[in-house]
């Protein structure tokens, strides 16, 4: 079973820093995503600001959400 995000943060330019179970953490770059209908709110920073964690993954408050899966293998680890 992959690492689930138990937090988030949102950073500047569309990234998210997130600490995974397993007590690694990474950078995710949501801007590839912005482009598609389902994440177009997203563009609006403050809609992208409310970020939170939301049951096995990330979520925001209209819904959108991103794979566990997604969210581990494409975070760059620091």
């Amino acid at each position: 079973m992959k690492p689930k995000a138990i937090d988030v943060k949102p950073l500047d330019n569309y990234m998210l820093e997130i600490v995974f179970n397993n007590g690694e953490k990474g950078i995710f770059d949501v801007k590839p995503y912005l482009k598609y209908k389902p994440f177009e709110k997203l563009n609006d920073i403050k809609v992208f600001n409310t970020v939170k964690i939301g049951g096995l993954s990330i979520e925001w408050e209209n819904g959108e959400d991103i794979c566990p899966d997604e969210l581990y293998n494409n975070s760059k680890k620091i």
